[in-house]
């Protein structure tokens, strides 16, 4: 393959992979503006159709962790192409569903395909960028999921308001059509192992985690100690010891245990999760803030995230172009340092007087650059600390440690919310507390990132040995 032939390879699959992840972002953020509409539709009540997103969530959670191995093993361009096709489909049955149940599944299709997608997505950059512009295209592929963020409530409201719910998963038909035909070139040539992932370790990983999911999301509504929430976690323990006996013995498991013997990949791992449970307790809290207590509507709410997300963004694209090199410790430490910051500000003065210009915008532009370096800094951290033929493969296991941190936000704001007395700020004020000491837990986590990581140990069955990472972290080389 000549320079100039590879370099239009890289670009487009840059190209393309920002587009998967916008499509998948973007779809996550507009459909919560979907949910009241859907329920008077369907005369159905708010908490049933709140499986609308419920019903994406679980699915995507689960099988990210799996989809990873399988992008290294069949193709990270023909997984991700698979997943855009399904996603794209998928979002064309929901626009047309005639009932509620129709909806559903099409949601856990579409959760199902943003799995694929979005690891093999990162995957495919990693593989296709050379190593000196990998922490650049990194921040594009973030930046990508941010704008969708800062998009998506705005353009959900005013699709909503103007149109209808079911134009807006329209949106993603053009977008998924032309990522597939201009996706066709990159499945030549593509350099794959042909030996996929142990597949009942697959399901039994991916029932683990989303009972995880299910009994998390659950927990709030229907009490810790009820029935669904009980058995989720009786699912979760068994089938979670299923899955580690299957990886300790399988020569191609589901799940990777020997990449946590890279020290910093455990580390971005352990960072990963609590990022996640700050970051969804954050855009939730924000959301029902502005409602509640401002009295804001969905569609003001929507504009008033949008500064922090564009800021994300911004720094996602930025990062690559410092004339310094940021390490991923620093990225890291540093990002989850300012999210604290803020969200501490916003514990400290929140009041139900609205402060948009004087409050919320400075303490979301703050939260904004740290969310856009953490992020950057936590899927460098993975995938620099693994061999090139194995970056799907920890993509998609930080990405699921996120969704599971993810899942355990949204249920402590819950039970804050319920369990917090007062009137007006106070419960979201302690809310903005523990998301303040989880962020201030990452960013102490994050500091050791700056240590090496000792060769990774050939498993004795494997078949596909993982070399020696020689090289952890960009800026943090022996």
């Amino acid at each position: 393959m000549t320079p100039s032939v590879s370099t239009r390879r890289a670009s487009v699959a840059l190209l393309l992979a920002c587009a998967g992840a916008f499509l998948s972002f973007l779809d996550a953020t507009v459909t919560n503006l979907a949910v009241p509409p859907i329920a008077a539709d369907f005369d159905v009540s708010l908490t049933t159709v709140s499986w609308v997103a419920t019903a994406y969530v679980i699915p995507f959670a689960a099988l990210l962790a799996p989809a990873g191995p399988l992008a290294d093993a069949v193709g990270r361009a023909r997984l991700f192409l698979i997943g855009v096709s399904v996603f794209t489909a998928s979002s064309l049955l929901i626009a047309v569903a005639p009932n509620l149940p129709v909806l559903l599944g099409a949601r856990a299709l579409q959760g199902l395909a943003a799995a694929l997608l979005v690891p093999a997505s990162l995957g495919l950059v990693l593989a296709e960028i050379p190593a000196a512009r990998r922490r650049a295209a990194i921040g594009m592929w973030s930046a990508a999921g941010a704008l969708a963020a800062a998009a998506g409530p705005a353009l959900g409201g005013v699709v909503v308001e103007v149109l209808d719910w079911r134009a807006l998963f329209c949106l993603n038909l053009p977008v998924g059509i032309w990522v597939l035909v201009a996706g066709r070139k990159l499945l030549t040539g593509e350099p794959r192992t042909g030996k996929g992932p142990d597949l009942a370790g697959g399901l039994l990983l991916a029932l683990c985690v989303g009972s995880a999911v299910y009994g998390l999301t659950q927990g709030p509504g229907h009490g810790w100690s009820s029935v669904h929430v009980l058995a989720a976690a009786g699912v979760t323990v068994v089938s979670g010891a299923a899955t580690v006996m299957r990886a300790l013995r399988h020569p191609r498991p589901a799940l990777r245990l020997d990449l946590f013997h890279i020290r910093p990949f455990a580390v971005a791992s352990g960072v990963s999760l609590a990022y996640g449970t700050a970051l969804f307790t954050s855009m939730l809290l924000g959301v029902l803030f502005m409602t509640d207590a401002w009295n804001y509507s969905a569609l003001e709410a929507g504009f008033a995230m949008s500064p922090a997300a564009l800021t994300t963004a911004v720094v996602g694209i930025g990062i690559g172009r410092l004339p310094i090199t940021l390490t991923s410790r620093t990225m890291v430490a540093a990002g989850s340092a300012l999210i604290a910051a803020s969200t501490a500000a916003l514990a400290l003065l929140i009041d139900t007087e609205p402060h948009f210009w004087t409050l919320w915008f400075p303490a979301g532009t703050v939260m904004g650059v740290g969310v856009g370096m953490a992020t950057v800094g936590i899927s460098s951290a993975a995938a620099f600390s693994v061999a090139p033929q194995h970056f799907a493969a920890a993509t998609g296991m930080v990405m699921a440690a996120r969704q599971v941190g993810g899942g355990l936000g949204i249920a402590a704001t819950a039970v804050i919310i319920a369990e917090v007395s007062g009137t007006g700020a106070e419960p979201y004020a302690a809310v903005y507390w523990f998301a303040a000491a989880v962020n201030l837990a990452a960013a102490v986590g994050g500091l050791a990132l700056r240590i090496a990581a000792p060769p990774l140990p050939q498993p004795a069955t494997s078949a596909d040995p993982v070399p020696a990472a020689a090289r952890i972290l960009e800026g943090d080389q022996r």
